[in-house]
């Protein structure tokens, strides 16, 4: 619509301007000194709502970090979409490998880099400007409302409670998340489903103190090698995940939609160049867009133990450590699959050492219908402003509250994602493009109008 594009080209040095400055708050929800950071996060998101047109806008407490509430109603006969985002952003860590400061952000070569830019800072606040260009324009034709929570980061741990107990408040009849990728500008998508997750922390054991490696070497069993060897076994040589049991409830996609992935244009060569690796790695039998999307895995996050200062200390550590993850598929249960992996680890640990294990969070998979009128209203709406209609794909990462929200609030979500997965999220020199951020806000708006029509 030709009123939403002016209004859009006016004020997008000031849409750009109001997202940078939300992307200097450093609003990490994994590090407790963030604290106050994230209060000023959400306090900041609260008042550009108020800003861009909401009619009520309120910060809800909770046991942990608060979740920003706004709405506009505009006729509550007329239908409701609910959108949901988050403010708090991951850790920023290893620093010295940033070109720029993380909460410094930079525009280059048409690229915001910033910790936060795309996930999901950049896209939820797409959504912020949309609900502005229809409110300024008087064109809404459909309610609106906003979730918009500071623990995803951390795997939402307080918003199912929140979701239970304002059941009424969160009323709609879809939610709409941006918080997911497009395969390009050129070739637009839409994530039809997002993987689950498990996340374990594992700490082995051995000597009860750290032993001279001369003295003790060779004689005691050395923490770090024990849970080398432990990781080592949960893959064998075709990639495929050894835990007994971790494939028994797996979904497996039908031909026909690995034959609509396999449309997805894709070139090999150029992925692991911009990776910068020889040769790509993945589980036997299934394409790289099949591994990272209709495929469960299993990955380590994080090992460490023993000296890791500066020069050379000759030490035989008592401990070790590891975050491993896992990725899930529809039907796969995340409860059922930590309590796989704890098991799994302190079964096959040997005598000489012990295990400890406990679970960090997880989160349900999900899988979106392409025959439902959000999912439709999204489609057309992407193919009105970028002139293709969009392909369906499977997200490879997470979004812990996806099956959440259907179990409490009995709706369907569509996904509606602007990043790419080049972005850099939870990396270093994290970005998102400016004409997806615009494209973005001028997209959105389409949504409203079309599924409120087809409602």
């Amino acid at each position: 619509m030709q009123v939403w594009k002016d209004y859009q080209e006016k004020n997008k040095e000031r849409f750009l301007n109001e997202l940078l400055d939300l992307l200097r708050i450093p609003s990490i929800s994994a590090k407790s000194e963030h604290k106050n950071d994230m209060a000023k996060c959400a306090e900041a998101v609260k008042q550009r709502l108020l800003e861009a047109g909401a009619d009520k806008v309120e910060i809800y407490p909770t046991d942990g970090l608060p979740i920003v509430y706004a709405e506009k109603i505009t006729d509550p006969t007329k239908p409701t979409v609910l959108v949901y985002g988050h403010y708090d952003v991951q850790p920023a860590e290893p620093l010295e490998l940033w070109h720029s400061g993380p909460f410094d952000p930079v525009i280059k070569d048409g690229k915001i880099f910033a910790r936060g830019s795309c996930d999901d800072k950049g896209q939820m606040y797409m959504h912020v400007k949309a609900l502005e260009t229809l409110v300024k324009t008087n064109t809404l034709t459909s309610n609106i409302k906003f979730c918009i929570e500071g623990e995803e980061e951390v795997g939402s741990p307080n918003l199912g409670k929140f979701v239970a107990s304002h059941k009424d408040l969160l009323k709609a009849d879809c939610i709409l998340i941006s918080d997911t990728s497009m395969l390009s500008l050129d070739t637009p998508s839409i994530d039809t489903g997002v993987r689950g997750l498990s996340y374990i922390e594992i700490e082995i054991t051995g000597p009860n103190r750290d032993l001279h490696s001369g003295v003790y070497g060779g004689a005691v069993a050395n923490p770090i090698t024990i849970l080398s060897k432990m990781i080592a076994s949960c893959h064998d040589e075709n990639n495929h995940i050894t835990i007994p049991g971790f494939y028994d409830d797996v979904l497996n996609a039908s031909n026909e939609e690995r034959q609509l992935m396999a449309e997805a244009p894709f070139n090999e060569k150029e992925y692991a160049d911009d990776l910068g690796v020889k040769e790509l790695w993945g589980e036997k039998g299934f394409s790289t867009n099949e591994r990272t999307g209709i495929r469960p895995t299993l990955e380590l996050n994080g090992i460490w133990g023993g000296y890791q200062g500066e020069g050379a200390k000759t030490v035989l550590p008592s401990k070790a450590s590891a975050k491993i993850s896992a990725r899930l598929v529809p039907n796969q249960s995340s409860e059922k699959i930590t309590k796989l992996l704890l098991d799994y680890f302190k079964k096959i640990a040997p005598p000489y050492v012990t295990v400890s294990a406990f679970e960090h969070h997880g989160g349900e998979p999900y899988l979106t219908p392409i025959d439902s009128k959000a999912y439709k209203a999204a489609a057309k709406a992407i193919e009105a402003t970028f002139d293709k209609k969009p392909i369906p794909v499977r997200g490879g990462g997470s979004i812990p509250i996806c099956a959440l929200f259907e179990k409490e609030l009995g709706i369907k979500i569509v996904f509606m994602g602007f990043g790419l997965d080049s972005d850099n999220l939870h990396s270093p020199n994290e970005k998102f493009n400016l004409e997806n951020f615009y494209k973005g806000i001028e997209t959105i708006p389409y949504f409203h109008q079309f599924f409120a029509e087809s409602e």
